[in-house]
Order: structure tokens, then sequence, then C-alpha cells
């Protein structure tokens, strides 16, 4: 009788850990661009080709998740934080899908920085599929639905989400080359 009224009770606490949604790594990442402090609400939402309230959900839960400051903060990405989730976590969190050969706006090693290093391969580069892409190649599915929009509106956001791709899809050597651009990208822009 009395693990029943407790099982009842635990059963009528609706309790919700808020986890990161892809579109999140894409918010992070624009923030990441602008030094770790927040651009207006309606910028990001231009930038990133969301809506304000997709914006503000995503912002409570890179909170949450203890990768940006307080709102009293401005929103401030946490170097460490970042650092760690971007570099070991993302890839479990968000695992790569690749599909059929597309045409569409290289990613991964194919796109700057990592491929001034893969410049001779004879491998169709990884794509994110985008009917604006000039690039025939395998596709991989992007974060988010925007995320090629919005990376060809931003060079740096671009590069950001690329290199997350490398460490998310990539092989070894692509996967090394990516965290130490990463990082110093993540450094630059984070301790200024």
């Amino acid at each position: 009788m009395i693990l029943s009224i407790r099982e009842s009770r635990i059963e009528s606490i609706n309790v919700t850990q808020p986890s990161l949604r892809p579109q999140d790594v894409i918010v992070l990442s624009k923030l990441i661009t602008h030094g770790g402090q927040r651009p207006s609400m309606a910028q990001l939402s231009y930038d990133l080709g969301l809506s304000s309230s997709e914006i503000h959900a995503s912002l409570k839960r890179l909170e949450g998740s203890r990768l940006i400051s307080q709102a009293t903060d401005g929103h401030r990405a946490l170097l460490k934080a970042v650092e760690e989730f971007l570099i070991h976590g993302v890839k479990y969190a968000f695992p790569s899908k690749r599909g059929e050969i597309t045409r569409g706006l290289p990613t991964s090693y194919g796109a700057p920085p990592l491929n001034q290093y893969f410049a001779n391969t004879a491998e169709l580069p990884p794509v994110w599929p985008s009917p604006a892409g000039t690039v025939r190649g395998v596709s991989l599915e992007p974060f988010y639905r925007t995320a090629a929009a919005a990376a060809m509106r931003d060079h740096q956001l671009y590069e950001l989400l690329a290199l997350i791709d490398a460490l998310r899809d990539g092989r070894v050597r692509e996967r090394q080359l990516a965290e130490r651009e990463l990082t110093k990208r993540l450094r630059r822009h984070l301790n200024d």
C-alpha cells in the first residue's frame, strides 16, 4: 500500500529534463562569432532563419546546460564548457547522417578551413543539401534545416559549423585538424 502511494506521487510529478536540440548548436555557434555576447533577438532571428520564440527557447536550453551564462550576463558563451561539449559531446548528442550524392554547400573537410588540407582528394566532399549549393557531394544532414542558409550569410558561422561537422563525421586526421582549428577559433572569439 505504501509503495503504491509513493509510485502515484512520483507519477504525478512531471519533471522534464530540458535537453539540447540541434538548432541550439547553431545558436551557440552564432553567439561564439559575436565574442560570446548575444546580438538582438531580431538580428539572431534574421541571421539564423529561426523565429524569436525558437531563439528564446534555445537560449534557455543553453543556459540550463551551462553552456552560456545567465541572461544578466548577456548570454555569454562559457569557453571551457563550450569547448568540451563541441569537441567531445556533440558527435554523441547529434550523430551525423550521410545520404546520397547531391548538390549543396560543402561542409566538414570540404569547407574552409579544412579544405586546404584535403584539396587533392578524389573523394566527393560532404555537403549540406541546398538548391543554392554549387558543389556535388555526399549529403550530410545539417544540424537544422536553416544551417546552410545561415552559413551562407556569415563566413565565421560557416567555418564553425563545418568544423563541428568534421568532429561529428570525420575520420581521425579530419577530427584532429578540426579540433585544433575549432579550439583556436573558440579561444580567439571567447577570450576577447
